[in-house]
Formats: C-alpha cells, sequence, structure tokens
C-alpha cells in the first residue's frame, strides 16, 4: 500500500503521510497547558469519563506546568540526541486542549507557534468543546501552519457513551467532525476498543461508520483497566461485563477492523501502554511500534491490507 523507509506496508501510515508533507521525520512534542475537562469541573461531569486517569496518558501531568517554551526546548534537546534533522509539532495532549476562553487559547497556542522550530499544532480535544468560532480561528492559523485536531470518539455507540459517562453523543462527534474538514483543517479521531458491552459485531460497525466521516488520521487504542478508575471499581465487582483480549485476539481484532477501514485514513497508532504502576489489565508489556511490527508481518503473511473489504 505504501512505503515506509523501503518496506511496502499493508496500512496507510501516518508517520509516512508527515513524511512525504513535510520531506522529513515529523516529531510530536507534548506539552502541557494545564487545562481541564468539562466532565471532570461539573459542567458535564464530575470524575471524568469511567476509563480516565489521565496519569496513564499524560505521567507527568502532575508536575508544576513549565511554561510552553521551557517545555518546547527541553524536549528538543532530548529528540536531537536522538534525531539531529526533523521537524516539530507542538502537541497539546492533556486533558481537553479547547476547554478554555478564546483569548487565552490564543496565547496558549501563539507561544508555541512562536517558537521557531515547531511547524505546527496538533490539538487533542473533546467534540463538545469546539465552536464555529474556534474553528474559523484555527482555519486562518492553518493557512500558515500544519493544524490537525484530533477528536476523542471513543466509541460511535450511544450506549456505550452513556454508559462510561463520555457526556457527548456520537452525532456531536459526527458535527465536529465535519465542520473540522470542512474548513480544511487536518482531522483526527481516537477509537478505544473493547468498552464493555462491545463484540467484535459492534467494533466492526466503528470501522464502516468512521469510514463515512472525512477524517485524515485515526488512533485506536486497547481498552485498559487503571487503577483509580470508576471502571476499575466496576470490573471489581462485575468482571463479566469486560472482555480483555490477549495480545493475539487483539491483533486479530484490529485486522478485522483495518479491512473495513477507508484505505486513505492514516493510522497513527493501533495500541498503548499505561504505567506498570497504574494498570491492572491487559499487561501485554508492548510498545505501539512493537505491536505495529507484529501487525505488519501478520497482514503480510495472510495476504490482506487496509480497506480490503471496505465498501464505499
Amino acid at each position: 500500500m505504501e512505503l515506509l523507509d523501503g518496506i511496502t506496508l499493508p496500512y496507510l501510515n501516518y508517520n509516512t503521510v508527515l513524511k512525504d508533507q513535510f520531506g522529513g521525520r515529523v516529531q510530536k512534542i507534548s506539552i502541557n497547558a494545564g487545562f481541564t475537562c468539562p466532565n471532570r469541573d461539573g459542567s458535564k461531569g464530575y470524575g471524568g469519563c469511567t476509563y480516565c486517569n489521565n496519569q496513564s496518558f499524560s505521567p507527568n501531568f502532575s508536575k508544576e506546568i513549565q511554561p510552553i517554551t521551557e517545555q518546547i526546548d527541553n524536549n528538543i534537546s532530548f529528540f536531537n540526541k536522538r534525531y539531529k534533522s526533523q521537524y516539530y509539532l507542538a502537541y497539546f495532549q492533556s486533558y481537553t486542549n479547547t476547554y478554555d476562553t478564546l483569548a487565552n487559547l490564543k496565547q496558549l497556542y501563539g507561544e508555541a507557534l512562536k517558537h521557531p522550530q515547531i511547524e505546527g499544532i496538533v490539538i487533542g480535544t473533546r467534540p463538545d468543546c469546539v465552536s464555529d468560532t474556534l474553528l474559523d480561528y484555527f482555519a486562518e492559523m492553518a493557512k500558515e501552519k500544519y493544524v490537525m485536531i484530533e477528536y476523542g470518539i471513543e466509541s460511535t455507540n450511544n450506549k456505550t457513551l452513556d454508559f462510561i459517562h463520555r457526556g457527548h453523543t456520537y452525532e456531536c462527534a459526527v458535527d465536529a467532525i465535519e465542520a473540522t474538514a470542512k474548513r480544511g483543517i487536518h482531522t483526527g479521531a481516537h477509537l478505544i476498543l473493547g468498552l464493555p458491552g462491545e463484540n467484535k459485531n459492534i467494533i466492526l460497525e466503528h470501522a464502516e461508520k468512521i469510514s463515512k466521516l472525512p477524517l485524515d488520521t485515526l488512533k485506536l487504542h486497547q481498552l485498559q483497566l487503571v487503577k483509580g478508575t470508576i471502571m476499575a471499581k466496576q470490573y471489581k465487582t462485575n468482571p463479566e461485563w469486560f472482555q480483555l483480549y490477549t495480545k493475539e485476539e487483539y491483533l486479530e481484532l484490529v485486522i478485522s477492523f483495518l479491512e473495513r477501514l477507508r484505505p486513505d485514513i492514516a493510522m497513527e497508532r493501533f495500541i498503548s501502554q499505561s504505567p506498570l504502576r497504574l494498570l491492572i489489565a491487559p499487561t501485554w508489556g508492548l510498545k505501539n511500534y512493537e505491536f505495529a511490527n507484529m501487525l505488519q508481518n501478520t497482514l503480510q503473511q495472510k495476504q490482506t491490507w487496509q480497506g480490503k473489504y471496505y465498501e464505499t
């Protein structure tokens, strides 16, 4: 399907897409700007989504927040030791990174974009935390810099979204993604595979539904049970609600998912790995690149690929 370092891949790889666009390696630099979430501060709810302990996604989030420029400088210094030549994107990752006044958001994003080595910005957020005014601002920004908005969809099933206390519907995600993409802004999404109540058929329906959306990229995550979450308590009292995949089972699930996914949606990741001190299950001990290598080899052995069964 495409080439990555001379190797043909049976799926569209986001790193390769970026490399082609920029003409070299691209590194995202994670930034903690001190945001919160409407599902934690009482606007939508308290305690967050049932699976959420933000330390599992951003282990340094609870430390004193450094100025954005300082965070960028420290990260570039670290990555320059490994790669002497590459491009950098500022990645606003922790919590909901559009959940503030427009004036404050412009100040935060502007500080990152003023850095001479930052070529663009990636913003992780919820679909219920963007407005037309904000998207118009991003559209103007995108005329000068690379801009990607990543939306946490998590599931296309409203029953599931309600069960995990997500605080928005799938229709809300559809509206936000369509409004973003029509402005010429790069648009990405996250999904969690294996949420309670979702069997293989429902998960494969996710692939079919999001293939109809104007998405550029997709991140997949396996469901992880993390200490200190509502879901961890649910698992203790009602373990029958959960299907925790082995890495082999999850590999087969991802293959079936990819086969039904639109072939021009670039895959950014397939798994995540929470810190072991927080993780209850599953404990695979795999990094994303290790899983991606397993996936690539298995897809080639099976002579299958992303979009094989995709139907327009």
